[in-house]
C-alpha cells in the first residue's frame, strides 16, 4: 500500500477524501479507508487530519446506532491517541491569557482534541469536564476559545442537567453572537430528550433564536445519536410551520431538509421519509426532498451491502 507521507500535503488530503468516497460507493474495499488512517499518527499537517476527520464523521453517522459501534470507535481512538497525547491541550498562562501556538498547530490541536473527545477518549472527557466544572464554580470562563465548542458539548453530554441549565443561562445572558452560537450548539449534545424537546420548542416558538440558528438547532439535535428520532419526528410534526417560515428562503429550507435527513439510515426511516414526501412534501421543496431520498437510500444500501464486511475487518484487526 502507498505510504501517504511521501505525497504532498494537498494530495494527501485529496487521497483521503477519494478513498473514503470510493469505498462508500462500493468501488473500493471497505477496509481501505480504515487502513489508510493508520498513518495519521505520523501526520503533522492539518489538512490531511481535517480530511480524515470529515470522512470519519461521515462513517460515524452511519454506524453510531449499530451494535458493534464500539469496534469502530476503539479503532479510531487507537489511531488518534499518539497524536492526541503529543499535542496535549492549549495551556493557560498567568493572567488567564492563552499560550498562543501557531495557527497551524492550533488548528491541528483542535482537530485532534475534537476527534478524541467525540470518539470517547477518557482523558479528553475528564479534561473537558474539569474545565466546565471550573467555569461553573468560579463563574470565570478560562476555556480556550479554539476548543470551546468541543468542551461545552462534551460537558453537556457527560455531566448532569445542571450543566445544561448553566449553559442555557449563559446563552440567555451572552451578548457575543459567536459565543451564543457555540452555546446553542452545545445544548443539543445532551442525551436528555426532555431538555432537547424544550430546546427545540424554545428555538421555534420564541424570539430568542434567530431563524438561521433555529435550523441549526434541529440539525444538531439530529446529529446526536441519542436524539435522531426526536429531531426527525419534530421535523415532520412541525413541517407546515417550518415550511411557511423558511419556504421562501430556498437555501435555508434545503439546508434544513438535507440536515435532518442525512443521518437516517434504516429501512424504517427510509419508509417514513417516502411516506412523508408523498403526503406532505410538495412545491418548492420537491428537489431538496428528492436529493434527501437519494442520500437515505444510499445509507440503507451501504448497511445492506457493506456493513458486515466493514465490521468483519475491524474484528480481525482488533484480534490481531
Amino acid at each position: 500500500m502507498i505510504n501517504p507521507t511521501i505525497i504532498s500535503v494537498g494530495n494527501r488530503a485529496g487521497l483521503m477524501d477519494d478513498v473514503f468516497s470510493l469505498a462508500r460507493a462500493g468501488y473500493l474495499p471497505q477496509n481501505l479507508p480504515l487502513q489508510i488512517i493508520c498513518y495519521l499518527s505520523k501526520e503533522d499537517d492539518f489538512l490531511p487530519w481535517h480530511a480524515a476527520s470529515r470522512a470519519l464523521y461521515q462513517l460515524d453517522k452511519l454506524l453510531d446506532r449499530t451494535e458493534d459501534y464500539s469496534l469502530f470507535s476503539s479503532y479510531v481512538l487507537k489511531q488518534v491517541e499518539l497524536k492526541y497525547h503529543k499535542l496535549d491541550w492549549p495551556r493557560v498562562k498567568a493572567g488567564d491569557s492563552f499560550k498562543q501556538a501557531t495557527y497551524h498547530t492550533d488548528e491541528l490541536q483542535r482537530e485532534v482534541i475534537m476527534l478524541a473527545c467525540s470518539f470517547g477518549n477518557k482523558h479528553c472527557h475528564r479534561q473537558a469536564m474539569s474545565l466546565v466544572s471550573e467555569w461553573i464554580s468560579s463563574n470565570k470562563n478560562r476555556i480556550p476559545p479554539s476548543i470551546r465548542d468541543v468542551v461545552y458539548c462534551t460537558g453537556v453530554s457527560l455531566m448532569d442537567e445542571d450543566v445544561w441549565e448553566f449553559m442555557w443561562m449563559k446563552f440567555h445572558s451572552s451578548t457575543a453572537v459567536s459565543e451564543k452560537k457555540v452555546l446553542l450548539e452545545a445544548l443539543t449534545c445532551s442525551d436528555n430528550t426532555f431538555l432537547l424537546h424544550r430546546l427545540l420548542n424554545a428555538s421555534l416558538n420564541s424570539d430568542l433564536v434567530p431563524d438561521q440558528d433555529v435550523i441549526d438547532v434541529i440539525i444538531h439535535v439530529g446529529r446526536n445519536p441519542h436524539a435522531r428520532h426526536l429531531a426527525w419526528r419534530y421535523f415532520r410534526e412541525k413541517w407546515d410551520e417550518l415550511n411557511s417560515r423558511f419556504g421562501e428562503a430556498l437555501f435555508l429550507n434545503s439546508k434544513l431538509i438535507s440536515g435532518v435527513t442525512e443521518f437516517l439510515n434504516t429501512q424504517r426511516e427510509l419508509d417514513e421519509l417516502k411516506d412523508f414526501i408523498q403526503t406532505s412534501a410538495a412545491g418548492g421543496s420537491a428537489s431538496a426532498f428528492s436529493r434527501a431520498l437519494e442520500v437515505v437510500q444510499a445509507n440503507v444500501k451501504w448497511h445492506e451491502l457493506y456493513r458486515e464486511h466493514f465490521f468483519q475487518w475491524l474484528r480481525k484487526s482488533s484480534d490481531g
